[in-house]
């Protein structure tokens, strides 16, 4: 027996520069904000971002986290991925703003346009083309 699950509800991310992200996921990837809320007994801010008016990155800020291992790859959630119409124009979108984008690759299983680049903490994030 397995679980009826429905769609993906959303992903956490933890930041180390609460400022920082929340601009990069705003700004730059375009996503907006639904509900911003301080916790003070945690000293900590969670943001809740939607994409095309659905619901799907929370973003938190604590004191001190952790880095997050990254390379060589660790054991966990790998990427987040992005679909887009135009690679090769959101490439250029992102290299405009001083981002570090990997040269775009094919899937060999779907023959899709493929790349990555890394928020402001190193989380890989991927733009795959439909």
């Amino acid at each position: 027996m397995s679980l009826n699950l429905q769609q993906v509800h959303h992903v956490a991310i933890l930041c180390s520069d609460y400022d920082k992200s929340k601009n990069f996921y705003t700004t730059i990837l375009g996503l907006t904000i639904i509900q911003e809320v301080y916790r003070e007994e945690r000293d900590s801010y969670k943001l809740d971002l939607a994409l095309n008016g659905t619901y799907i990155i929370e973003l938190f800020s604590f004191p001190n986290p952790p880095k997050r291992p990254s390379r060589p790859e660790a054991v966990g959630l790998r990427h987040l991925a992005f679909a887009v119409h135009d690679i090769e124009k959101e490439v250029k979108n992102l290299q405009q703003l001083d981002i570090r984008v990997e040269p775009i690759r094919i899937d060999e299983l779907t023959n899709k346009k493929f790349t990555f680049f890394e928020d402001p903490d190193g989380l890989p994030l991927e733009l795959y083309e439909n």
